[in-house]
């Protein structure tokens, strides 16, 4: 085992944007960032000028060289790149979702299990400030019994670039219940402390990007139109877990509606709310020591980089020196949730777990 982060040769797959984003953080963590890897040549050329390190068209050649990767691929390449790396029993750590269908999630944790190397799925928002604070109070009682989180991760206007690879099911699977619902699905359980999910009802909408007159004010990737575009834009579902646990769940790449990416755990003794991308915390409780009386507590705290936290982590585990990670088989639960939501939808019923389950196998 390698005694030092600093000794990890790491490898990038996939050079675009989040590529790029991640390879900063590798730089600022003090990690050797040692190549990579990317089919379109000016990526490549792009990464090497950037970053003076070696680059390939061949992830085969990368993997010869380092000790852990990261993958941060389109979705429907996650399978092809997280398998041949934990075959060789490097250590992964691959951007969410764990893939773009519930077969190839479950070939990709079934590489995981089987692999020397550590694999980590990314859910960063787990390492934002204020969840951390969150979840510290619900593991030490404060909160008392968690019963119901509500889960917004809601855009205005926030398609990611029609006509990318983000807009087509192919490739990405999905689209915003895929896209931000795998956060936001991820983090309720999370809270929740990853109960059984025993069924979910919902309904995936594609109501605004298949539109000629699509109005925005900006847009991640170039606006190449509604030709092509063939997944949702938004979604609304309900999830039960084991013992009456349960989720209320809204994510939208556009709507009518205000912005929201408010977070409700609901406990026996407390509740918090907050907000995942301002940072705003609050705690509620009531009491009748004294007159009876409800209290509402701010909590202000530092915003953190979350990648980079994410990076530590996954580092200080290579390493020995962080807390054990179940993020892939829990992955893999939010990719059957996830799955459970789009036949849902499309059969107009209630769908339990056990068959998507059994339809995966």
């Amino acid at each position: 085992m390698t005694s030092n982060r600093t000794d990890i040769e790491t490898g990038i797959v996939g050079l675009g944007n989040i590529g790029q984003y991640h390879a900063e953080r590798l730089v600022e963590l003090g990690v050797t960032l040692a190549g990579g890897m990317d089919i379109a040549a000016e990526a490549r050329t792009r990464f090497a000028r950037r970053y003076d390190v070696d680059v390939y068209d061949d992830h085969r050649e990368l993997y010869d060289t380092v000790d852990a990767v990261i993958i941060t691929t389109p979705n429907k390449y996650h399978e092809e790149y997280a398998v041949d790396a934990l075959e060789r029993d490097l250590h992964v750590l691959l951007e969410k979702p764990l893939g773009h269908s519930i077969e190839s999630a479950e070939r990709i944790a079934d590489a995981a299990a089987a692999s020397k190397g550590c694999a980590m799925v990314g859910f960063n928002n787990r390492f934002a400030n204020t969840v951390r604070i969150v979840k510290n109070r619900i593991d030490h009682g404060e909160l008392g019994d968690i019963s119901h989180v509500e889960a917004n991760y809601v855009r205005r206007r926030g398609i990611p670039g029609r006509g990318s690879w983000f807009t087509r099911r192919q490739i990405a699977g999905g689209g915003a219940l895929i896209d931000l619902g795998v956060h936001a699905i991820d983090l309720a359980l999370y809270l929740l402390g990853y109960p059984e999910v025993t069924e979910v009802s919902g309904v995936a909408r594609s109501e605004f990007g298949s539109r000629d007159e699509y109005a925005y004010l900006d847009m991640w990737a170039d606006d190449a139109g509604p030709d092509g575009f063939d997944v949702d834009d938004s979604a609304s579902a309900f999830i039960r877990c084991a013992g009456n646990r349960t989720i209320s769940l809204e994510v939208a790449w556009a709507t009518n509606r205000p912005a929201t990416h408010e977070f409700v755990a609901r406990g026996t003794e407390a509740g918090a709310r907050f907000d995942l991308l301002e940072g705003d915390l609050s705690i509620y409780s009531a009491s009748n020591v004294g007159p009876d009386h409800l209290e509402d507590t701010t909590i202000e705290t530092r915003q953190n980089d979350t990648h980079t936290d994410e990076q530590r982590a996954f580092f200080d585990r290579i390493v020995g020196e962080g807390s054990p990670d179940n993020s892939v088989a829990e992955a893999l639960e939010v990719q059957r949730v996830i799955d459970g939501i789009y036949r849902s939808s499309e059969e107009e019923r209630t769908y339990t777990i056990d068959e998507v389950t059994d339809s995966g196998e």
